[in-house]
């Protein structure tokens, strides 16, 4: 009998929280997105099984070792850290740290996922739109608006005590804005870990609604005649040029905003063996076979940030809803931003393409292309719309430079 009631005290379920019933079902629900709505399957994927992993009764898989040992009250608890601090000789209670919990610790907690993703995406992205029409540049910058704008939303919610955010915690929601899921991994990591699940649930969910987001925003802010607006069709670049432009950007940025190298520096690292052509084997590696190996890794790492007691927090509601305002101004800005360019120029941009400055890439260039097309059936703006859509990419990486620099310096 006795051996019986152990085994139904082993048993999970007797061990399930309702905060982990809710976790499982949010972790259900983001493999349901993933899998039957396809929405950013490579990153919700991995991230909804690890939330299922995560929160498993008495698995521990996302627990470190410290607190494996303070989430089992034994009676030798004290004595156990006593021991870990060499004060007594038994340690046998100290489970060592599990899986989920090691993927973590390498692929986010040292920072290195991220900038890796950040190399495969420099490799995949191709500079010419922007070397063609440098004013896109502009639109870039401009949708990093959100960002800030988003930075200041936490901190007044913060100072009305709506919702409790620090400076770090608000800097990290802000880069939701820049519709940028590997920086906003990176910059969570770094100043605000403890809300990392939520940012990157909240970043990489909004990424894959850009297509509902964004079009009301965008015909609201523009006239039928804006929107039919044909621009002029993009000069050819040199070779030459594009092998140059990832080292003087480095330079350029890294040399101004220090904190920035990490993530440009990968990024232009990516671009430069892809733009070089002499080492097309390693350019393939990564474009391919390493930045999924990778992206796995992550997924299930921030999976490991969706245990109940972290995730199920008013501060999460917050997260949320800042994240979808950022996307929003964001976007305007883009837009606004292309017409304030077009008062002063003789070629004219179309508007459209300044919401593509949200680095969504490249969903939200086609999301330009889309919205142009119901307007002017031979009006293509994908190619134009991908020069803002890579200086987004750029923004912000510098964004979250500017971030570490100014928030860790405090």
């Amino acid at each position: 009998m006795e051996s019986l009631n152990a085994l139904l005290q082993g048993m999970g379920l007797m061990h399930l929280g309702a905060g982990q019933a809710i976790m499982l079902l949010v972790s259900l629900l983001l493999l349901w997105l993933a899998i039957a709505k396809k929405f950013e399957p490579l990153l919700l994927l991995p991230i909804g099984f690890g939330g299922l992993l995560s929160n498993i009764p008495e698995a521990g898989m996302a627990l470190t070792a410290l607190e494996s040992l303070l989430a089992h009250h034994d009676a030798g608890q004290l004595a156990v850290i006593a021991a870990k601090l060499n004060c007594a000789p038994d340690v046998h209670a100290i489970k060592e740290a599990l899986a989920l919990a090691l993927f973590y610790k390498v692929a986010i907690g040292s920072g290195v996922a991220p900038l890796v993703i950040f190399m495969g995406v420099g490799a995949m992205t191709d500079f010419g739109p922007l070397l063609a029409n440098p004013r896109t540049l502009l639109l870039g910058a401009a949708a990093q608006f959100g960002i800030f704008a988003t930075v200041l939303g936490a901190l007044t919610l913060n100072y009305f005590g709506l919702i409790s955010f620090t400076l770090p915690q608000a800097a990290a929601i802000g880069i939701i804005g820049g519709a940028d899921g590997p920086t906003a991994i990176y910059l969570s990591g770094k100043l605000a870990p403890e809300l990392l699940g939520a940012i990157a649930v909240a970043a990489y969910s909004y990424m894959a609604l850009v297509p509902l987001i964004q079009p009301p925003i965008m015909r609201a802010l523009t006239s039928e005649k804006e929107r039919k607006i044909r621009m002029v069709q993009l000069r050819t670049v040199s070779k030459r040029e594009k092998i140059l432009f990832p080292v003087v950007l480095l330079l350029l940025v890294a040399l101004l905003l220090p904190d920035a190298a990490p993530l440009l520096g990968m990024f232009c690292f990516g671009n430069l063996m892809r733009e070089s052509g002499v080492v097309e084997r390693l350019s393939d590696t990564v474009q391919n076979g390493l930045i999924n190996i990778v992206t796995i890794f992550l997924g299930l790492s921030v999976g490991a940030k969706l245990v109940a007691d972290k995730f199920l927090q008013p501060q999460t509601l917050g997260i949320l809803l800042l994240g979808v305002i950022a996307f929003g101004i964001g976007t305007a800005a883009g837009v606004l931003m292309a017409k304030l360019l077009n008062l002063c120029s003789k070629n004219k941009i179309n508007p459209l393409i300044g919401s593509a400055g949200v680095s969504a890439v490249p969903m939200a260039a086609r999301v330009s292309n889309k919205v142009g097309l119901e307007s002017d059936a031979q009006n293509f703006l994908l190619m134009h719309a991908m020069g803002p859509n890579v200086a987004g990419v750029i923004g912000s990486a510098i964004a979250a430079g500017v971030m570490l620099k100014y928030v860790l310096a405090m």
